[in-house]
């Protein structure tokens, strides 16, 4: 069995042992005094009657009356004269009436007491009144039983509670088993799990249905399964990505620098072309490694920011006027409806302009024709920006994954669009590392809209 049960087990024994010893002990004094204070009450009022009825100490009809009713009672009786001399008894003698028992009797007070027998050795309760008549003391009567008649029944009792603890005891100890099980099953279930998580067996999900904390604990293993499932799929995914973004460009790297070295190439123009191609994937290269750079520090929180109050619309201007050419070579049109006088936003000026480059870059990049829309206004104690194209669009199903790593929606393209994959989710981290929020909304063919919301500088 293991140990979890045992320690359970024994705890709920041992608080079940604490509280039935005391109360078995309690119930057993509670029935003895009272059976003992019953039989007490008992021939306290029958040594009464029987004195206050006898009617002569010299009658033998009326003693052996009394005698006849002793024994249907069978209790034992005892009669003395005001002399203390034995006038009838049932075979049993007093051995430890007293002087002072005699004066009290003499004053018209009964005793109760514990009598012993000085002929057979054997112990009775016992109670004494005065026989009284014409207010003359004639004598006592006594009425005993024996303890041992009186013990029997207490026993009897006594064994009946111990029965009932026994099966107390039985019932608890069944009760106990199932409640320790029922407790530490989904514990000792929750080891496995976890040792099977830390084995990699990531699949693994603990059933739990309880709601209390042990559940609470259950989902919370489940989650970091899902968690850590997710995060190795991830991990694989990311180096797959990495992978086939690197070997592209290092395939051109190679093979056009064996054709220039081994001179495979016949006019000089066509030499500088493959010397073109060779740094344009240089400069894929070295872009995938920096946004792989950037990613990996903003997702450990290592990113150095400088945060100041800035002004949202110099940063914006800035990058419209990086794009600018590209807009130009695609003949698209800028509009722009910007609110001058808004105020500024607590954020580091050159992320804030990464940002805007990224958005900017991908709506022109995926624009053909039409024109690219730039809107600012502030409202609620925050500035926005929308970033809004005519460009192809991006499928419904695929917008709530567009700001995860290395996603495209357009893969077929993507050596031709040139991006890594990772610009929108670097926007959407250093957006939220600067306290603020993104969110898209796209209809293929008609175009994309980013919103962006900072809050205001205090």
């Amino acid at each position: 069995m293991n140990k979890i049960v045992l320690k359970l087990g024994g705890t709920i024994m041992t608080l079940f042992l604490v509280v039935l010893l005391p109360l078995g002990y309690v119930a057993n004094q509670i029935f003895t005094n009272f059976y003992y204070s019953q039989v007490q009450e008992e021939i306290g009022e029958l040594s009464q009657k029987y004195a206050r009825t006898i009617t002569s100490l010299e009658d033998e009809t009326i003693i052996d009356m009394f005698k006849n009713l002793a024994e249907l009672t069978n209790k034992e009786i005892y009669i003395i004269d005001a002399n203390g001399k034995v006038v009838a008894d049932t075979g049993i003698r007093i051995a430890n009436l007293t002087d002072e028992d005699i004066s009290q009797l003499e004053e018209g007070q009964s005793i109760r007491k514990k009598f012993e027998d000085s002929k057979a050795g054997r112990t009775y309760l016992g109670s004494g009144h005065p026989i009284i008549k014409s207010n003359t003391f004639k004598g006592s009567f006594f009425v005993l039983a024996s303890i041992n008649d009186v013990q029997e029944p207490v026993q009897k009792i006594r064994d009946l509670l111990i029965l009932s603890a026994v099966g107390a005891l039985f019932l608890a100890l069944g009760f106990t088993y199932v409640i320790s099980k029922k407790l530490s099953d989904p514990l000792l279930e929750m080891e496995i799990a976890t040792r099977e998580i830390a084995k990699g067996n990531l699949d693994i999900q603990v059933n739990i249905s309880s709601r209390d904390e042990v559940g609470s604990l259950g989902k919370a293993i489940n989650n970091l399964a899902l968690e850590t499932n997710r995060y190795r799929s991830n991990r694989r995914e990311l180096f797959a990505n990495i992978s086939h973004e690197l070997r592209t460009p290092i395939s051109y790297l190679k093979g056009y620098a064996e054709v220039l070295k081994k001179g495979l190439y016949q006019t000089e123009e066509e030499r500088k072309q493959y010397l073109t191609i060779i740094e344009d994937e240089t400069e894929r290269m070295v872009r995938l490694i920096n946004d792989l750079f950037d990613l990996s520090k903003m997702e450990e929180g290592k990113i150095d920011l400088q945060m100041d109050a800035i002004n949202l619309i110099d940063v914006l201007d800035t990058a419209l006027l990086k794009v600018r050419i590209e807009l130009d070579q695609k003949g698209l049109m800028l509009t722009s409806n910007i609110d001058r006088s808004v105020p500024f936003i607590d954020a580091d000026g050159i992320r804030l302009e990464q940002i805007f480059i990224n958005l900017l870059g991908n709506a022109v990049r995926y624009t053909e024709k039409g024109s690219i829309n730039v809107i600012v206004w502030n409202s609620e104690n925050k500035v926005h920006v929308i970033v809004e194209d005519t460009g192809i669009g991006i499928p419904k199903e695929e917008l709530p994954l567009i700001f995860e790593r290395f996603h495209r929606v357009e893969k077929s393209r993507s050596r031709e669009l040139g991006g890594t994959g990772l610009g929108l989710a670097i926007v959407k981290n250093l957006v939220e590392i600067q306290h603020g929020t993104i969110s898209v909304s796209s209809h293929v063919g008609q175009g994309t809209r980013f919103q962006l919301s900072f809050p205001i500088a205090e």
